[in-house]
């Protein structure tokens, strides 16, 4: 069984990059020693060198939704800024988010229709102006998935594909297609108040429960 863990800085600065970096050491190591066996599939640096706007994590084993629920939701780094050293702010977010990457006998590209398009960003110097946004449309349900939060064309084809794998899915089960479709906005949508795991200091040590 293989799943995957997207971490993602979301639109927050360099310090939430380098946090992203440290996350996904830190949830390797944890798969390691778990017995999992768990990669790094792709990033997204940032602007300083060996840090990322977003990671994506493949993680290998017996029972990957157990491990994967305890990442997901908000990560909260306490700590300095390593960039702005007089910067008085001490809390950094990211979000992690789970994913179930298609199957080729699930899901062949033959029964899709993938489009790129441009990214919409809150406006001025942030929109994206590059068509990174991909949109993947399974022709035969006509049921439609949207990846556009990262600006790697690559990596939004890789998430649009996977989260059209789960709607499809969702509708073989005949569940509700909204819980899908919610469950992919943690990247716009990064809660501050709820972390389920609080790391310190630059040696990313993780706070006691």
């Amino acid at each position: 069984m293989i799943g995957w863990l997207q971490i993602t800085s979301g639109r927050g600065p360099e310090e939430c990059c380098w946090v992203v970096a440290q996350l996904a050491k830190a949830i390797i190591n944890e798969a390691s020693a778990k017995g999992y066996k768990a990669h790094v599939l792709e990033t997204i640096p940032g602007i300083t060198p060996n840090i990322f706007k977003s990671a994506l994590i493949a993680i290998e084993g017996e029972d990957i939704p157990v491990f994967v629920s305890t990442w997901e939701g908000t990560i909260q780094w306490v700590g300095n800024s390593m960039f702005r050293p007089n910067h008085k702010r001490k809390n950094w977010f990211v979000g992690v988010n789970s994913l179930n990457p298609p199957q080729e006998k699930d899901l062949k590209l033959n029964d899709v229709k993938i489009e790129t398009m441009r990214s919409s960003g809150a406006g001025g110097q942030h929109v994206n102006k590059t068509e990174s946004a991909v949109r993947v449309t399974h022709i035969a349900t006509g049921i439609i998935a949207v990846a556009r939060e990262e600006r790697s064309q690559h990596l939004n084809r890789k998430l649009a594909l996977s989260r059209l794998y789960e709607k499809l899915k969702q509708e073989k089960d005949d569940m509700n297609l909204k819980q899908q479709q919610d469950r992919w906005t943690c990247h716009n949508r990064l809660e501050r108040g709820n972390p389920i795991r609080i790391y310190e200091g630059m040696n990313f040590k993780r706070r006691s429960e």
